[in-house]
């Protein structure tokens, strides 16, 4: 078990000056296939809090989606770094890394069933206040929360990051409970004008509270600071936005904050 000493003003919680950072890897099931998550929180905390799933890249769950997961845990919050591929298994080459997200994105049932299975671990934790739960995404994560925000699950916010925006199964009106952020590129290759012009008219036509926030000149994985090395290692136009990365965990910061009020 780690711990990671910082200095931590956040949530408008009364709680010591300094942090106490634990990290522990836990293994849960979906329909028989095993999954391992990363659950961090900070322990100086005596009271439950807010937790927040965090659905990885394309690559699977990796060491950027625990710092993210770290990110949350500093702010406050219980995080779930989330596992939907299985095993904890990672790709190491876009074509790996295709074949495993479609498989996922494919089957929205089966994206249902591992996603539950996370929120139940996190829901179970004992600092977890089991009735305040958000969930944040990249890339083919924020299409996962997405997703789960369009089918209505017990939400109070998701934040997608240089996410997908389509869906083989939109929002019903009146069904999507979570306050919903978007953080796109402006200049990810992507995604097209036509998919996001599709998304807000879904939205506005399902009644939900969004915000769609696009940032001048940044493509895809503009958050991941990886994203150059995977840029030009692939051929992939990949890179991060320091700006954009920053301005955005800003504005997630708000939309969990303003959930959680």
């Amino acid at each position: 078990m780690k711990h990671i000493i910082i200095a931590l003003f956040a949530l408008g919680l009364s709680f010591p000056v300094f942090a106490k950072i634990e990290e522990t890897e836990v293994e849960y099931q979906a329909d028989n296939v095993k999954l391992k998550g990363f659950i961090v929180y900070d322990s100086s905390i005596k009271a439950q809090r807010p937790g927040v799933l965090v659905v990885h890249e394309w690559w699977g769950h990796n060491e950027y989606a625990r710092e993210r997961a770290r990110k949350l845990a500093k702010l406050g919050y219980v995080a779930l770094a989330v596992d939907m591929y299985g095993g904890g298994k990672q790709a190491a080459h876009p074509k790996d890394a295709q074949k495993f997200s479609s498989e996922i994105a494919n089957n929205i049932e089966l994206s249902k069933t591992r996603f539950l299975a996370a929120m139940n671990v996190l829901k179970k934790h004992h600092m977890t206040n089991k009735n305040s739960i958000a969930a944040i995404g990249y890339c083919f994560g924020g299409a996962v929360v997405l997703q789960m925000a369009r089918e209505g699950l017990d939400l109070d916010a998701v934040a997608s990051f240089h996410g997908s925006l389509g869906t083989a199964r939109p929002a019903k009106s009146g069904k999507v409970k979570a306050k919903i952020l978007v953080a796109h590129g402006g200049a990810d290759p992507f995604i097209s004008g036509e998919q996001i012009t599709g998304f807000m008219k879904e939205m506005n036509k399902a009644g939900a509270t969004y915000k769609f926030v696009a940032y001048s000149g940044a493509v895809h994985a503009f958050t991941n600071p990886s994203a150059d090395e995977f840029g030009k290692k692939f051929n992939i136009p990949l890179k991060y936005n320091k700006v954009a990365d920053e301005d955005s965990w800003r504005e997630l910061q708000q939309l969990l904050k303003s959930s959680f009020d």
